[in-house]
């Protein structure tokens, strides 16, 4: 395949983005980008050309001919794209932090994709990735749009349920579990196969399967003896319940910590909050650091900085996702699609994160065995509340969203979740037009 490839990246003044740029530098022989679009808002225009100048200065360093451009304008950018990235944050760093510091207001843990933030996280990000998606259908309709936009897997069933854009979801959480497996077995990432199945940031390793035998028991007993290295770089080292790992047999991804350690957890981000600042906080000062060393006008590649954000590898596999579509590759990858029977006891049309093979046409889910009945019961339960929240999201309805906010298992009931639900939307009404109906009528 000869043609020249234009990839348009929404929220191109990421700190991210260097990553993205490298994993596009090391396929360009498979990947022929000739065209790369960074979109950004007016709020973050100084972040893009900065991204936009290094980016240039590590193209030209490899000797490649990428053309970078960088625009404003979403509608100029999106005509003819092959691949669209989606990484941008709805009310940037601020908004997140307002989340945490919100539902630690009231007793929840402050979380950009679980329980109250994950929620105004999504009400926020569904509205304007409906707006991009009806661009694309407009304007690129066979371009392939890969969110990286948290919350992953509400915003990619919100693309899948009411448009017609062709969509995959990514995480980073598989891959750095992944990495992470190599490591213990000691053995190189595409020597063994890792199946993983539940919902984004609730997944679990169930098969690790290398030289014809499945290790998965192996690697456990790794993680009990306190060698872990499947968890993210922004998580603190902590300690699984080991009678529950063992009798559970599986492998949980460390987000799950959230419902296995509630209190734990609530008890870890208030200390935190009250010292050096919510993650938020943390990730702000982090990414101002970044972007001081992005300035170096002697900075021609993708600096060690960047791997302490939380997020890394999600870039590379973004770029390995869009090489495994265009090249029919058909690699096995962890994404966020349509269930269609995958995860037995969930809808067909709702989004699961699952491994699959990725094909030229998109992926193919691997059928995975079920799960036991409680931990069935848990990926139910957070399924509707994803479910409602969508819906929510979409609809203004603030019944959905609470009806959605009481299953969810982190999330306190009563009045308490009446205040913390008004003061939400209220602090996020400039991002949330749809429940502005809210105080106009009172």
């Amino acid at each position: 395949m000869n043609k020249i490839l234009k990839i348009v990246v929404i929220g191109g003044g990421s700190s991210y983005t260097p990553e993205l740029i490298e994993g596009l530098i090391n396929r360009y022989e498979e990947l022929p980008v000739g065209e790369l679009w960074l979109v950004d808002i007016e709020d973050g225009h100084e972040k893009v050309q900065i991204i936009s100048e290094l980016a240039k200065r590590m193209i030209k360093n490899k000797g490649l001919c990428i053309e970078v451009k960088v625009t404003l304008d979403r509608r100029l950018a999106l005509e003819g794209a092959d691949f669209v990235c989606s990484q941008f944050r709805a009310g940037c760093l601020d908004a997140r932090i307002r989340d945490e510091r919100i539902s630690l207001k009231y007793g929840m843990i402050g979380q950009e994709t679980n329980g109250l933030g994950g929620f105004a996280n999504a009400c926020r990000t569904i509205p304007i990735t409906l707006e991009i998606c009806k661009e694309m259908e407009e304007l690129c309709p066979d371009a392939w749009l890969l969110n990286f936009t948290n919350p992953s897997g509400m915003v990619t069933e919100a693309v899948l349920k009411y448009t017609n854009v062709k969509a995959i979801g990514l995480c980073n959480v598989p891959v750095i579990m992944e990495k992470g497996i190599a490591q213990i077995i000691g053995a190189d990432e595409g020597d063994f196969v890792m199946q993983v199945a539940g919902l984004n940031h609730l997944i679990w390793a169930r098969k690790i399967l290398h030289n014809g035998t499945d290790k998965l028991s192996i690697v456990m007993d790794e993680i009990l003896k306190g060698n872990d290295p499947l968890i993210p770089s922004n998580i603190p080292p902590f300690n699984w319940p080991q009678d529950l790992l063992k009798d559970m047999g599986m492998i949980p991804c460390a987000y799950l910590r959230y419902y296995y350690t509630s209190d734990d957890i609530m008890q870890q981000e208030q200390e935190e909050a009250e010292g050096e600042g919510t993650r938020g906080e943390v990730v702000k000062a982090m990414e101002k650091r970044l972007f001081d060393i992005y300035k170096n006008p002697e900075l021609a590649e993708k600096p060690k900085e960047l791997e302490k954000r939380g997020g890394q590898y999600y870039s590379e596999a973004a770029c390995e996702l869009m090489s495994s579509i265009y090249n029919d590759k058909r690699k096995i990858m962890h994404v966020n699609t349509r269930n269609n029977g995958t995860i037995s006891g969930l809808p067909d049309d709702c989004v699961v994160e699952v491994s699959s093979i990725i094909t030229k046409n998109g992926p193919l889910p691997l059928n995975v065995d079920p799960f036991p009945c409680d931990t069935l019961r848990l990926i139910q339960l957070m399924k509707e509340f994803e479910t409602l929240t969508v819906e929510a999201a979409v609809k203004g309805d603030l019944v959905a969203a609470k009806r959605g906010l009481i299953l969810n298992p982190i999330v306190n009931t009563g009045t308490i979740l009446d205040e913390a639900l008004k003061e939400t939307v209220k602090e996020n009404l400039d991002y949330m037009p749809q429940f502005r109906w809210m105080f106009e009528k009172s």
